[in-house]
Parts: C-alpha cells; structure tokens; sequence
C-alpha cells in the first residue's frame, strides 16, 4: 500500500512532463528528468533513480508534440 501511495503522484508528475519540448531531444530529457524523480521516490535508491531516468527518456522520446 506504501508504494501505491508512493507511485500514484510521482506517475501523475511524470505524465505531466513526459512530453514537454517542442523537439525530441527536449522530450526525452524531461521524461528523464521526471523518470528521476519518479524512481527516487518510489525505490529510495541510486539504482531506481538510474533505472526512471531511462525509462523517462525513451518515453519522452516516443511521445510526440500536440
């Protein structure tokens, strides 16, 4: 339950900046970024942060612009 409390503002953080850029580049570091701060909060560790900033950038990346 802990995590779920965890995850549920750091998925809604990471949604909102997820496709933030005009560019794609610009998109993938925001989803990095946000990725980030996404797996600290949810892991606590050096390994999670590594791992959402990954998983954000390839994200961001997909995404395209409205």
């Amino acid at each position: 339950m802990k995590t779920i409390l965890k995850l549920a503002p750091a998925a809604a953080a990471l949604m909102l900046v997820a496709a933030c850029g005009s560019t794609m580049e610009q998109r993938a570091a925001t989803g990095a970024v946000g990725g980030a701060v996404a797996g600290q909060v949810i892991g606590g560790d050096t390994g999670s942060t590594v791992a959402g900033a990954a998983i954000g950038a390839v994200a961001g990346a997909a995404t395209t612009p409205r």
